[in-house]
């Protein structure tokens, strides 16, 4: 059986119980009315409950967007957390991260950030096929956790507070633009000059 298992995990199965995401509510609004949504697993399930959350909330999602949200690395890692009277492992901790980042015009970075989702499962030696079907299952409660934090931080974000941090990208580029080219004219400025050689003369 599942075990103390965060509370994050419980607010996420509540969610899916009251019809988040999967069927839509209609109660998450986004002032981002637009999105080109990537992701480096194209068909990963993050991606398409991010997807379904976003459609059922009236974000279109498409390709020219003015800003791309791009789910940069998702990772699931687990380690020992307790152990039997024999020292074999009997409950794993689990966690799941995700990194993120919004891109606007010309490319720009303009925020990345990083979520992260635990819990605990049992290990039961005896029951190794049990143990294995409850591990994916509490993998796949976090993964809806995940999205769901996901959503909560892009429903904060405004067109408006992207259009300021656009203008603070172009003008850090810029400054970083000139500045790498003011260092190569004063490369070229202490370079020593050459003499031109000079061929010898026949008589």
């Amino acid at each position: 059986m599942m075990k103390r298992n965060l509370v994050v995990i419980g607010l996420a199965v509540l969610l899916s119980a009251c019809g988040f995401q999967l069927r839509g509510t209609g109660s998450t609004e986004f002032a981002l009315k637009e999105v080109n949504l990537q992701a480096r697993n194209a068909y990963g399930e993050t991606l398409k409950q991010l997807r379904q959350v976003l459609d059922n909330s009236g974000v279109n999602v498409h390709v020219g967007a003015p800003y791309k949200l791009d789910l940069i690395r998702e990772q699931e890692t687990q380690r020992t957390a307790s152990y039997t009277g024999n020292a074999r492992s009997a409950e794993y901790e689990l966690t799941t991260s995700l990194d993120y980042e919004i891109r606007g015009a010309k490319n720009l970075l303009l925020l990345s950030d990083k979520l992260e989702v635990q819990s605990t499962h049992v290990q039961d030696d005896n029951n190794l096929i049990g143990s294995d079907q409850e591990a994916a299952q509490v993998r796949q409660e976090m993964r809806r956790a995940l999205v769901q934090q996901l959503s909560m931080r892009l429903q904060q974000i405004t067109p408006a507070q992207l259009e300021q941090l656009q203008q603070e990208a172009e003008a850090k580029a810029q400054a970083e633009a000139e500045a790498a080219a003011a260092a190569r004219r004063a490369e070229q400025e202490s370079a020593p000059l050459q003499s031109p050689i000079q061929l010898p003369i026949k008589q």
